[in-house]
């Protein structure tokens, strides 16, 4: 065809642009399609914490899954400047890309979320991860209603006390200043005659060092990063909880991957879970010879009366967020129970 003889010059012109227009969008979309993704992944503890080192795993699985088209840039320790309890809206709002945060830290926003701290519900890590499984649909319905997608939950190793004098009973704890995680354990703390103060875990150590506590309701794990020792020398196992970490990313990031991309992220997710998972069986025996060669104390031996007090208090927590909960709660005790 002779364009010469159907069309004027601006037509010509004007048709010339359009396609440079095209042709210039088109190479911008896939410019865009083939970025690479740089994220930021906030965590509250210490890199050589269970969850911090499991980030690694992560981020070095992603690296590799997505070939190198996503890195993951890690900020333990609070480094972001964000407390867990800020992470669920600031992942929502998009201020950060990933966060990895206890669940019992988010009470706030549904009190589902403190299922996995419950008191003595979950005993052991074959119960922890039980437990976990018949509520992930819960939980992931919470993160989802509020933009986000859960990566991947793994626990922390079972709960206990670390304090400046031994606690074997009940009335060791009288009037003392002990912190805890959640409304969860600061009710039971309560319940056995304690003076608990729930707080946050970058203000446990400045408290400790300054007297405003002298008891800290958490993992082995938690205390020996931190060296609690050099405060709070005895440890009582009680096997309180096995709390859950959630490792939660923005929805709307995760939404505009590609398909391959997003197995590359669920994939990564499914490897460091399985890592953490396995590793903390083992974690409280390795956490235990670092706490004696320090010299701390593990008391592990618990008198009837002492265990049937914790178990009472548990008890009354359990039957308070039965009631907030409803039929959900209800619905996965009875589950949890059946397995």
């Amino acid at each position: 065809m002779n364009f010469t003889k159907n069309f004027s010059a601006p037509q010509l012109l004007g048709r010339f642009s359009l396609v440079l227009a095209s042709a210039a969008l088109a190479v911008s979309s896939v410019t865009v399609a083939n970025a690479a993704e740089n994220w930021n992944l906030s965590n509250a503890y210490a890199a050589n914490s269970i969850h911090g080192e499991g980030n690694v795993v992560f981020a070095e699985a992603l690296a590799r899954n997505s070939g190198g088209e996503i890195t993951v840039t890690l900020h333990p320790g609070g480094a972001l400047g964000y407390a867990s309890g800020d992470h669920f809206d600031a992942v929502a709002d998009g201020a950060v890309e990933i966060a990895d945060t206890p669940g019992n830290f988010l009470g706030g926003i549904d009190s589902f979320l403190l299922l996995s701290a419950l008191p003595f519900l979950a005993n052991t890590v074959d119960q922890a991860r039980d437990l976990m499984e018949v509520a992930m649909p819960e939980y992931e319905k919470i993160f989802e209603s509020n933009g986000q997608v859960v990566l991947y939950a793994s626990p922390w190793p079972a709960s206990g006390i670390w304090a400046k004098t031994p606690v074997k009973s009940a009335s060791d704890l009288a009037n003392v200043k002990i912190r805890t995680f959640d409304s969860s354990s600061t009710r039971a703390f309560q319940a056995i005659g304690a003076s608990p103060i729930q707080l946050g875990w970058a203000d446990v150590v400045p408290q400790l060092a300054t007297g405003g506590i002298s008891a800290v309701l958490t993992s082995a794990e938690g205390g020996v990063t931190q060296s609690f020792v050099e405060h709070t020398p005895y440890f009582t196992e009680i096997n309180y909880a096995l709390p859950l970490n959630f490792v939660h990313m923005n929805k709307e990031i995760f939404d505009g991957l590609t398909p391959e991309m997003q197995k590359a992220v669920m994939d990564a997710a499914a490897e460091a879970s399985e890592r953490n998972w396995k590793e903390v069986v083992a974690r409280t025996q390795k956490n235990y010879d670092v706490l004696g060669a320090d010299g701390g104390t593990i008391i592990t031996e618990l008198s009837d009366t002492f265990l049937a007090e914790l178990g009472t208090a548990g008890d009354g927590v359990l039957e308070e967020w039965l009631g907030k909960s409803g039929e959900r709660g209800t619905a996965v005790i009875e589950a949890f129970g059946k397995m």
